[in-house]
């Protein structure tokens, strides 16, 4: 009997026999996979797993990182294995050679599949394994229709009542979900157009799409690594038709023109469920649209991926494992704060705790903790729902983000009552937590007590790895460089530095990707009696910097020298005295 992905990581030390025996347990109550239970978890990463399959089997595995999961464009692998079967039975083609033809797949003991892809080509198999969302991305950018929305949008369309148009296209199913790889070939032209909208968003990586209308022209921009992109926009008179799609799509007014409305809907495509937050806001020239895209599949919940240097890493899990205290982590909105909360979370989450959240909204479902969607209208406000998590028993608390002094004074009893409560703010740096805390009510000398740690991040891009071109420094920023990110000059050797230049699979800005950089300071005595004495921001700066810990300037410095990013990035998101 071949033995299952459980068996094999406990073999080779992955997981511990308990992981084991709880994610058996946890698989069998919720009715999944082992190997998914594992994942929720957090006991071992998608690429851990694969890599442990790989060994097990003999199978080589291939990753966009060691260059294999790369299909060959030039030979016209298209047509051997067409975008349907490639998507219904996860395999990619890579490259053929000689009377071979090479490709990756999720499942290597799926013999019947590899016959049929054996008939079909002609050409004998040659099997790599890969993680399912690497191999989800590289069909996604292998088999993509980059003109499918400038095609649908430049068609012509016959003016028409818009709600009578997008009540009579039913795209939504019974659950309510809306799925994008099923559009009939009758449904009307704005439907189509809001279809190819949002599916050339998700293949480029759009974490928002705008679409305004001006006094002579109509504007659809979305938002890729943090910048916003003009792309091809539909004709004038379609953007109500457009609009009034996408309010039905989720149940908003679509009368209702005057006030802002903010509603959400769910799609699935390529095989993964995809969360759309809609805001809609009334403007000069008609009603503006804000579209967040939620792609829980691109992204793994692993904080060695993160960002953190070792010794931030290190600090910020020993503030996590305390058993009572705060943690502050600051930054502006969308900075990617829940991310890593809830990273954090994932990696000190054991049954022996009761972990318990309160969001607004949402974003993350962590298997095994308890987690609450705040609701003011019905008087779930962050404050009251604190007040009555103490009653639940728990011994983790994250709260979404301290907005006023009811919220404060909350965490400061949570914390203070033996609890640890991680919680964001919004504030320039990590240190203007604590004036800002202040503030709200905290007297300092119970402030000084209960913090644990505060930290802060922003997200820079991260450089495409298909076109960026080596690009030294000169001399003066290579002197800035190592001051302000307290390198040692004699490593420069050792340093890469890169420059962006674009290409096609970038789509021409050079970056592909973000990642975080932080700062991370753990309180000492002295920073808690600057906090408890005097409340001085310069001297409780200086007395973090005597930790020894990075600045967001340096950590950025780091990621530089490593080629992970560009000067220019690090010098656009951070200033000198962070």
């Amino acid at each position: 009997m071949a033995k299952q992905i459980n068996e094999i990581l406990v073999e080779q030390g992955k997981i511990t026999p308990e992981q084991d025996k709880q994610a058996r347990l946890y698989a069998k109550q919720n009715n999944i996979s082992i190997a998914e239970a594992i994942l929720r978890f957090g006991f071992a990463t998608e690429e851990q797993v694969t890599v442990a399959l790989s060994k097990h089997f003999s199978i080589p595995y291939a990753s966009k990182e060691n260059g294999i999961l790369v299909p060959e464009r030039e030979q016209n692998l298209q047509e051997i294995i067409s975008e349907k079967f490639a998507r219904e039975n996860m395999v990619i083609p890579l490259f053929m050679e000689d009377d071979s033809l090479a490709i990756a797949l999720l499942d290597p003991t799926n013999l019947f599949l590899i016959e049929n892809l054996k008939m079909m080509s002609g050409k004998q198999i040659q099997p790599f394994i890969t993680s399912k969302s690497q191999l989800l991305s590289v069909i996604d950018a292998f088999y993509s229709n980059k003109n499918l929305l400038e095609e649908v949008l430049n068609e012509t369309v016959a003016p028409t009542d818009a709600a009578a148009t997008a009540e009579s296209d039913e795209e939504i199913e019974v659950s309510g979900v809306l799925d994008l790889d099923r559009l009939s070939p009758n449904s009307s032209q704005y439907v189509k157009q809001v279809n190819a909208i949002l599916r050339q968003a998700i293949s480029e990586r759009t974490s928002d799409i705008h679409l305004e209308m001006f006094d002579e022209r109509v504007s659809l921009r979305f938002r890729i690594d943090g910048s916003l992109y003009e792309r091809t926009a539909p004709a004038k008179d379609a953007v109500n038709a457009i609009i009034s799609r996408i309010k039905i799509l989720s149940k908003l007014d679509i009368a209702e023109k005057r006030l802002p409305q903010d509603g959400s809907f769910t799609i699935r495509y390529q095989n993964r469920s995809i969360e759309v937050r809609v805001s809609v806001c009334p403007a000069v020239y008609g009603e503006k649209l804000v579209l967040r895209i939620l792609d829980k599949g691109t992204g793994e919940m692993n904080i060695d991926r993160l960002g953190f240097e070792p010794a931030q890493k290190k600090a910020f899990l020993e503030a996590a494992n305390l058993p009572h205290g705060l943690i502050f982590l600051t930054g502006p909105t969308g900075s990617g704060k829940s991310t890593t909360l809830n990273a954090v979370l994932t990696t000190i989450r054991t049954s022996e705790l009761n972990f318990m959240t309160l969001e607004d909204p949402v974003e993350y479902k962590l298997a095994g903790i308890s987690q609450v969607q705040v609701k003011p209208a019905i008087g779930l406000t962050f404050a009251a729902g604190l007040r009555s998590f103490l009653r639940q028993d728990p011994d983790v608390i994250l709260v979404g983000e301290v907005r006023d002094n009811e919220t404060a004074e909350a965490c400061l009893k949570a914390a203070l009552t033996g609890h640890l409560v991680l919680s964001t703010l919004h504030t320039n740096d990590a240190l203007g937590a604590v004036p800002r805390l202040i503030d709200m009510g905290m007297e300092p000398f119970l402030l000084a007590s209960s913090l644990a740690l505060v930290a802060a991040q922003r997200l820079i891009r991260v450089l495409c790895p298909y076109c960026k071109v080596p690009h030294l420094p000169d001399s003066a920023m290579l002197d800035q460089i190592i001051r302000e990110g307290h390198l040692n000059p004699r490593d420069k050797n050792a340093w890469t530095f890169f420059k962006a230049v674009g290409c096609p699979k970038c789509f021409g800005t050079g970056y592909s990707g973000r990642r975080a950089i932080y700062e991370v300071y753990r309180m000492t005595e002295e920073m808690r009696n600057i906090i408890y004495k005097t409340q001085d921001l310069v001297a409780l700066k200086k007395a973090a910097v005597n930790s020894g810990a990075l600045n967001l300037r340096a950590n950025g410095w780091h990621k530089v020298i490593r080629g992970l990013t560009t000067v220019d990035e690090i010098l656009s998101i951070t200033t000198a005295d962070e």
